[in-house]
């Protein structure tokens, strides 16, 4: 008989509450709100409103990742500015019956739009907006598209949306620290896209990750994703966290065995499918079919799968 070690078992009961997971094939888990599910709390003083695990869609409002925050003895820090002013708003009234402390500090965990597009509301608010400068550099260089991008699908509900980026700036580490809890904002390398923004609590063995770690639907490689330093970065800055508890940038809140298993072995078990397809002479047309049924059961395989492939072929046909 096997027993079941004290940490596994505290995230059991953690995740037990949520027996139905964001699903592609879910459009809301909460049609009272622009949110696509209720903030429920992670652990003491965390919570999170986990996003749907499908693309973006005027049905989720383009609430397709986890909006979160933590409540202070002296504030309130919000992790993602959301999709849309309508999803910011949307999360500041839970936040208000949850507590009474304001929100004093906003925290963008990249550069995308799910992160950055509702700043617009917490800047009204007067709110600070803290991301990586790599981050704030996205949302000055694109921001226009991003937000197109969004008004195509939402429609009415981008209605006062803005593009605000960040409005303080961080290099590797910034300390955003609040009342009784001790808050790290940690940039601890290239990973999925630029700006990729860490927030760890270490007195609670927690880490929000943000795009940096995946494990319910299939991560994205973008053309300007390089997987080797994604890995390095797992290896030698991520993972040594030892994080008890994770809250990825999708997907419900887990552990490290879990998105390592979905990140980083997946990101391994591509690079090494296209490098023996390089071995073999193999072009590009057949490596968008090497084998990736092990990762099957994710969301968005479908999307995702062929097109990871070409990139990573694309990135590992000069190395």
């Amino acid at each position: 008989m096997y027993s079941i070690s004290p940490i596994t078992l505290a995230l059991a009961l953690v995740v037990a509450p949520l027996a139905v997971r964001a699903s592609e094939d879910i459009a809301d888990q909460y049609p009272q709100s622009p949110l696509y599910s209720k903030p429920y709390e992670v652990i003491p003083g965390v919570w999170s409103a986990i996003g749907a695990t499908a693309p973006p869609t005027y049905e989720n409002s383009g609430h397709n990742n986890n909006l979160s925050f933590i409540v202070t003895t002296d504030g309130v820090v919000v992790i993602n500015g959301g999709a849309a002013a309508v999803l910011a708003e949307a999360l500041h009234d839970e936040i208000k019956a949850v507590t009474d402390q304001p929100v004093k500090l906003v925290i963008n965990e990249n550069g995308q739009g799910h992160a950055v597009l509702g700043n617009s509301y917490w800047a009204a608010q007067g709110v600070p907006i803290l991301g990586h400068v790599d981050a704030a550099h996205e949302v000055e260089e694109y921001g226009q598209q991003i937000l197109d991008g969004m008004i195509r699908y939402n429609k009415d509900k981008a209605e006062g949306t803005e593009i605000q980026g960040p409005t303080i700036t961080f290099e590797d580490s910034y300390d955003a620290s609040m009342g009784d809890t001790k808050i790290e904002v940690l940039h601890l390398g290239p990973a999925h896209g630029p700006g990729d923004t860490q927030v760890w609590l270490p007195e609670k063995g927690l880490v929000i990750a943000g795009d940096i770690a995946f494990h319910e639907r299939m991560l994205p490689i973008f053309a300007d994703t390089v997987t080797s330093a994604w890995i390095e970065t797992w290896e030698t800055a991520f993972e040594p966290l030892e994080a008890t508890y994770v809250i990825p940038g999708h997907g419900h809140p887990t552990n490290m065995d879990q998105v390592r298993r979905y990140t980083h072995d997946y990101l391994v078990h591509l690079r090494g499918k296209i490098a023996e397809h390089l071995d073999n002479g193999g072009d590009l047309a057949d490596a968008y079919y090497v084998d990736q049924e092990a990762y099957r059961n994710l969301d968005t395989f479908e999307e995702l799968a062929t097109k990871n492939a070409g990139r990573v072929y694309e990135e590992m046909e000069f190395e």
